[in-house]
This record gives structure tokens, C-alpha cells and sequence, in this order.
């Protein structure tokens, strides 16, 4: 597993995969905090490094009427508050080099979007931040691609890099995942993530709305964990249906804790050989 250093990043010396979760988007401070309560208390019991993971906008959004957020400053100032509250480090994702700039007073991981993945200025005004910069490979780029992503950031005078496996585009409503595309991308030196949530998106339906296959959650991570990915992203929240973005992808929070001991035990025994 390859390392990975943050500030507030707790159980790094147990050989578990790091966890990136939370819901797709702040949708108010309750809801952040009670998400996040749950979840390191889950983290904490079975010794996973936690990252609380939240948007404070969405931008790529099907309809114009789409959910896109409370406010950025009210959004962020949420997520700080996670992350003193919990002593947790948190991520969000950021789409213009101004955003950039204001996430970073923020969060501790500024995350690149799949579509963003090759915009030079927005990775140039990442890296200038000196935070962790997750970059979300594209839906239409080889793993092997995303070692220029990551040298943009490199370049730019900052090396605290991962990459994030989210799923390739097959066909006009569909992805696939890869799974011989984690070791490739390990291979440039920079922790992996498998976004299992994302990568069972259904895109592009007539109704202008997401779907997705949550019910492949658990053997999309377990695949996952059984290739020797270096972290697991995932969405949840507690009511899915009713959730403001994303609902059709994500796991109910109540099923987390079934799926951390699975991948955990998953872990522990490939650690042991």
C-alpha cells in the first residue's frame, strides 16, 4: 500500500485501506455532522485511515434545475467544521482555479473532477494550494494517461498526488471499470483510489437524471480491495431516495458497516501473505 500522509489522519500504521466518504453534497450542517459521526465511529473500530468526503457546489450537473448546493462559503465553513469537530481530514471537489484557491482555506484534499482531469490551469492552480490533489481519471482516458495528470501537478511544485479510478465509458449509458488500471497507475508512484460509487453511475438517461447500480457497491469494493487498491471513495448518505444529488449511486448509511468489515477481513488477509 502506498503512503499516505495527512494532517488529522488517524490509523496509518494499520495496514487497512484508506476510506474517502460521505454524501455527494453538503446539504446543511446536521446532516454533515451526523453523516460523519457515524462514519468515524465505523473508521475508528475497524482501524481505517478516514477522509470525510462531501462537494460544497456541484457543477456537472444533466438539468439546469439540478440540485447544486446551500452556498459555497456556508457549504465549506461546514465542512471545516467536520473537520474540527471529528479531527478528521475532508475533501472536496473544486472546477475553476478561483475555487481552488478559496476550497483550500478550507479542506485538506482538493479534488479534481473525471472531466477536469486534463484542464492545465485548473491542475497548475490545484497545486499551487499545496494541499493533496486527488485527480478522478476521465471516463474517456487509459489509466496509463493519468501519469500527465499527475506530472502537471508534479510540475508545478507540488508531488502530494493520488489518482482515483472512476469507471470508463462504455457505450452512450454505461461504465466499466478496469481493474488491471489500479496497478498501472500505482506504478507512477501516487496512492490509488477506486470510487466505487461513481463508477456504477448509469449517465446520460432520457430522464436528464443519473441512475445507478448501488446493489454492485459491495462486490465493486471487494474487487477492488482484492487488487490492492490503496483507498475506497464512496458516497453515502442516510436516505439515498431523498438525497439532493446522486441518490440513484449511493450506499445507505446503515449498510456501511456490513461493507468496512467485509473489505477489512478482505485486507487483513492479503496483508498476510
Amino acid at each position: 500500500m502506498l503512503p499516505l500522509s495527512l494532517p488529522r489522519l488517524k490509523h496509518t500504521t494499520s495496514g487497512n485501506f484508506f476510506l474517502m466518504a460521505g454524501p455527494c453534497v453538503i446539504e446543511g450542517e446536521s446532516m454533515a455532522l451526523s453523516i460523519a459521526e457515524k462514519i468515524v465511529e465505523l473508521t475508528d473500530k475497524y482501524e481505517i485511515p478516514y477522509i470525510f468526503k462531501g462537494s460544497y457546489r456541484k457543477a456537472n450537473r444533466s438539468r439546469i434545475d439540478s440540485f447544486r448546493g446551500i452556498g459555497d462559503e456556508k457549504a465549506l465553513r461546514i465542512l471545516q467544521k467536520v473537520a474540527k469537530t471529528f479531527d478528521v481530514p475532508v475533501v472536496t471537489d473544486i472546477h475553476t482555479q478561483e475555487e481552488a484557491f478559496l476550497a483550500a482555506e478550507y479542506v485538506d484534499v482538493l479534488q479534481i473532477p473525471a472531466f477536469l482531469c486534463r484542464q492545465t490551469e485548473l491542475l497548475e492552480a490545484a497545486a499551487k494550494t499545496q494541499r493533496w490533489i486527488n485527480i478522478k481519471k476521465g471516463q474517456f482516458l487509459s489509466p496509463d494517461a493519468m501519469q500527465f495528470a499527475a506530472q502537471k501537478v508534479i510540475d508545478s511544485g507540488n508531488d502530494r498526488v493520488m489518482l482515483t479510478e472512476r469507471g470508463t465509458t462504455f457505450g452512450y449509458q454505461d461504465l466499466v471499470v478496469d481493474y488491471r488500471g489500479i496497478p498501472a497507475m500505482q506504478r507512477f508512484g501516487h496512492p490509488v483510489v477506486l470510487d466505487v460509487t461513481h463508477s456504477l453511475q448509469q449517465p446520460n438517461q432520457s430522464s436528464g437524471i443519473t441512475g445507478g447500480m448501488p446493489q454492485l457497491i459491495e462486490t465493486m469494493a471487494k474487487a477492488g480491495i482484492s487488487v490492492g487498491v490503496d483507498g475506497i471513495f464512496l458516497e453515502t448518505h442516510p436516505e439515498p431516495a431523498k438525497a439532493l444529488s446522486d441518490g440513484a449511486n449511493m450506499l445507505p448509511l446503515d449498510q456501511l458497516e456490513s461493507l468496512l468489515m467485509k473489505l477489512s477481513a478482505i485486507r487483513r488477509t492479503i496483508n498476510s501473505f
